[in-house]
């Protein structure tokens, strides 16, 4: 097939995109797959993308969509959630620790195997917090283009792999579907203060630049609000539609054809890397579910090694503890955040 894009006009592209996009989610929502719309926007974006479409999302809107995804987050994130968080904290901080120290290990292995040039399996390994990542392995010498490539890679895996085991356990009667959210809102003044949390903090972050802000402080706020009784967040259907299809857009149409034929040659080790990773996080969440009292699939979505914005939209629509696996994304992003660029320096500048 040798059909490409960059013949046809801008909005015809557009147009062809959302129009591929509503066919893929229509059919993954019949097969009941959890997170239909960011799963169908993401494959047709990584179609679409690698035939020449040359399209991407404006990042205000990117960021709009992570504010609008951390309210979602914060929604599970009710006081008693944080309550137990905070009596279980050695939970969080071991299960962090193990998903970071596992990519850190894995990514100096391949780096001292030479299986990748210089430091960049260090930094495409690192679990979450992709942009800042890829941004510190430029400024520090590795394949910047390569590094992108694994974590955006991994990010589509993580998802679609989360999806089809919550579609098999969904379909053997192990998990069942959750109920879907409303498409109108009965409450106004809730929707305002929702709407201005996420449309507000999240384009200020954007504005500040602060690295992860356009999610993080969204749903730190909006948490906040909710613990003292001062919001309910209400967030329609419609809303979180939208939100869900600029997120899948926007991991699918970074995986343009440049860049793939960068990292052709390195596929196969890319595969093997990521796959390794998730394996070890399996592994993880295999002995989480063993330690505590949580089934087997909030153990796996809880250990995933990114990102959290997909993992969450998952976590939403089915009947896992949400809760649990909100509070451990944020865990471990603010983890990764805070010492994945100096401890994925150190191992790439001291350990070659």
């Amino acid at each position: 097939m040798n059909f490409h894009f960059s013949n046809i006009s801008l909005p015809i592209r557009w147009m062809a995109l959302l129009l591929l996009s509503i066919l893929l989610s229509v059919l993954l929502n019949l097969g009941h797959f959890p997170a239909a719309v960011l799963l169908g926007c993401m494959f047709a974006a990584i179609l679409m993308s690698t035939r020449g479409a040359a399209l991407m999302i404006p990042r205000p809107f990117f960021a709009l969509a992570q504010g609008v995804v951390g309210c979602l987050m914060a929604r599970s994130l009710q006081p008693d959630v944080l309550n137990s968080m905070g009596q279980n904290w050695p939970i969080f901080i071991g299960v962090s620790l193990a998903v970071f120290s596992a990519s850190v290990v894995l990514g100096w292995f391949f780096m001292r195997r030479g299986i990748f040039p210089g430091s960049t399996a260090v930094w495409g390994l690192a679990p979450g917090a992709a942009a800042a990542m890829v941004v510190m392995a430029e400024a520090y010498g590795a394949d910047v283009r390569l590094v992108a490539f694994m974590q955006y890679l991994r990010v589509a895996l993580v998802t679609t792999i989360a999806a089809v085991i919550a579609h098999f356990c969904a379909s053997t009667g192990v998990l069942e579907p959750s109920t879907a959210p409303q498409w109108i809102v009965f409450d106004a003044a809730n929707l305002a203060i929702t709407l201005a949390v996420a449309i507000g903090v999240s384009m200020a972050a954007y504005r500040l630049a602060i690295p992860a802000g356009s999610m993080i402080l969204p749903l730190i706020l909006a948490t906040v609000l909710q613990y003292f009784d001062l919001l309910v967040i209400d967030l329609p259907l419609l809303l979180l539609t939208a939100a869900y299809a600029v997120i899948g857009w926007s991991i699918g149409l970074r995986f343009n054809a440049a860049i793939l034929r960068h990292a052709w040659h390195s596929l196969p080790q890319v595969l093997m890397a990521i796959s390794t990773l998730i394996i070890l996080s399996g592994v993880i969440a295999v002995g989480l579910w063993c330690l505590a009292d949580y089934d087997l699939f909030t153990a796996y979505l809880a250990s995933s090694p990114g990102g959290a914005d997909s993992v969450a939209v998952i976590a939403a629509t089915t009947t896992v503890d949400a809760g649990f696996v909100m509070s451990m994304q944020l865990s471990r992003f603010l983890f990764v955040l805070i010492f994945g660029p100096i401890v994925s320096k150190f191992v790439a500048t001291r350990m070659k």
